[in-house]
């Protein structure tokens, strides 16, 4: 077995799928992890972004479904986290307005984040280290700041915290540990960044958000295809197990096997 086709089956990715049929599949796990769990809920934190998007429109329809099958109310809670000013915070609502979310949070993280790297810093100034905590650095302290928020929120309602990680995520280990990566259950986890975009034009996400270009909002201008090096249109195309340049598929699977402290549980003795 290549490496190829060890990673595609580690992480399920069909070369094909029916968007219909894969909509319903994960909206049945939603709704069947929301029964055996005992909870009142789904909480989604909403970026803007596609991959969210379509997680937050797969929770609605699980919540309307359990809520017309019992006869109570089933709630999908959307999560709004800008650090500051966030410029295409637009985007956000937008979803939460398509998905008709009755239930909307916004918590800023920019004063959580911005105490944690200061106390940091006091950290490092005490071990003789004197610098500013870097970029990726604070990057890290905004997903899991947010994290943090979301479960605090979760515990409070009595919600399940969705994840939006997929499988072209997941193959370049581009997520942050115990911060988005950090979840109860991942709805996408074996789609790829294409099939990821089939099911948003199924599920109706505004056009305006098709059109964005992918990026974690970890820091001004950052976009997942420059900072990895790899375009999405590769990536899904090795996960369906196509052939792509050979250049781009070394820098992938480097990628991969450089990340895999991620995908793997914790280790222990």
């Amino acid at each position: 077995m290549s490496l190829q086709q060890e990673i595609i089956a580690r992480l399920g990715v069909k070369p094909e799928i029916d968007v219909e049929e894969e909509i319903r599949k994960r909206v049945d796990f939603l709704k069947e992890y929301v029964r055996s769990a005992g909870a009142k809920g789904l909480l989604i934190a909403i970026s803007g972004g596609i991959d969210s998007a379509v997680a937050t429109g797969l929770c609605k329809q699980a919540t309307d479904e359990l809520s017309a099958e019992t006869g109570r109310e089933y709630k999908t809670v959307g999560v709004f986290q800008p650090y500051g000013e966030q410029a295409d915070i637009a985007d956000s609502y937008a979803v939460a307005k398509a998905f008709a979310l009755n239930y909307q949070v916004e918590t800023n993280v920019q004063e959580a984040v911005d105490e944690i790297a200061l106390e940091v810093e006091y950290g490092l100034k005490s071990i003789g280290v004197h610098q500013h905590v870097s970029r990726g650095g604070k990057g890290n302290i905004k997903a899991r700041t947010r994290m943090v928020m979301q479960y605090a929120l979760a515990f409070e309602l009595g919600l399940i915290v969705v994840g939006t990680d997929h499988a072209s995520e997941a193959i370049t280990g581009f997520f942050t540990k115990y911060g988005d990566g950090a979840v109860d259950i991942t709805p996408l986890s074996t789609l790829n960044k294409r099939q990821v975009r089939a099911l948003a034009a199924k599920l109706g996400v505004p056009q305006s958000i098709l059109d964005k270009a992918p990026t974690a909002g970890l820091w001004d201008g950052q976009t997942d295809e420059a900072e990895l090096g790899i375009t999405y249109d590769d990536n899904s195309a090795y996960l369906e197990g196509k052939k792509i340049d050979p250049v781009a598929q070394d820098k992938l699977e480097k990628q991969y096997l450089k990340t895999e402290h991620k995908r793997a549980p914790i280790p222990g003795i």
